[in-house]
């Protein structure tokens, strides 16, 4: 009788006129700003500014030629000057997120490992402060931070604020409790007997932890780091507070071209779209990973 009732109800909100227009309105709220931002970017500034081509116009890439000019094997016509921001930009992120992503997946599983095997006083407490501590908004630690980066290390006349190695460490400290939240999960479910019989066969501490235990959090590895990419690659408080101009990433360079007297949307959507295609490519191409990660990880052994 309730399975009979519950297939009934099942059925009813399946075929229920109103379930089909949830969806649908979700689905355009999720999609229209990437089509608008896809779209924008095929459009001149007259076709934007425009009433009457906001469907019918004629698409041109003569905005991503503007954004690439610096890249590309050969010269726009319609560019007059071609500023390499965007080109280097692009390098910047590439740079900070890659290494900070590398660093923290590097650090995190070895303080994950060490939290779930060893046996230490104050070993809970520790485990729980690392996930309080990812509950802290960057916002916070913005004044205390630039504060910091800014007249405490500085060696000579290099100080870490307006280079690479002081947003990474940021990255890194930032991103950190993270990592070591969801490795340590996967590394409980990984039995003893495994390292045990590893250490039989004469392997040191170190080929245990590379070769035995490595290997078998892969799915956790890559879930963590499309994570901490992300993270990493669209942050823009941090990035806007400690970058100067040689060394800024892509988002902030593209609010810092917003003016009061000119604004190019056209150039802006491009620049969005090139922004979203890494993580894109980066999530693809780690998918399998990152769904037997985020299943495996939410399931506690």
């Amino acid at each position: 009788m309730s399975q009979t009732m519950n297939q009934t109800s099942e059925s009813s909100v399946r075929q229920n006129p109103g379930f089909y227009a949830l969806v649908t309105a979700l689905a355009v709220m999720a999609l229209g700003p990437i089509v608008i931002m896809l779209a924008t970017s095929l459009k001149l500034n007259v076709d934007v500014m425009s009433n009457t081509s906001q469907l019918l116009f004629m698409p041109t890439l003569s905005n991503y030629e503007t954004v690439l000019c610096d890249v590309l094997w050969y010269s726009p016509a319609h560019v007059e000057y071609c500023d390499p921001t965007f080109g280097r930009a692009l390098k910047n992120s590439l740079i900070i997120a890659i290494i900070s992503t590398a660093i923290t997946l590097i650090i995190g599983a070895m303080a994950a490992y060490a939290i779930a095997r060893f046996r230490f006083m104050g070993r809970g407490v520790l485990s729980g402060t690392t996930l309080m501590m990812r509950m802290v908004p960057p916002a916070v630690l913005l004044v205390p931070v630039f504060g910091i980066w800014t007249f405490t290390y500085c060696f000579g006349e290099e100080c870490l604020a307006g280079s690479y190695s002081g947003i990474i460490l940021v990255y890194v400290a930032m991103n950190l409790p993270f990592v070591i939240w969801i490795l340590q999960s996967f590394i409980v479910q990984i039995p003893v007997q495994l390292e045990e019989a590893a250490r039989v066969d004469g392997a040191n501490p170190f080929q245990v932890f590379f070769l035995v235990v490595l290997p078998l959090i892969k799915p956790g590895m890559a879930a963590a780091a499309i994570f901490t990419f992300r993270i990493a690659w669209n942050e823009f408080l941090l990035a806007n507070a400690l970058l100067d101009r040689n060394t800024r990433t892509v988002p902030v360079t593209i609010v810092n071209s917003l003016t009061e007297y000119d604004i190019d949307w056209g150039v802006i959507m491009a620049t969005g779209s090139l922004l979203a295609i890494p993580p894109i490519l980066f999530t693809l191409f780690a998918s399998r990973q990152i769904i037997t990660g985020m299943t495996a990880g939410a399931v506690k052994g």
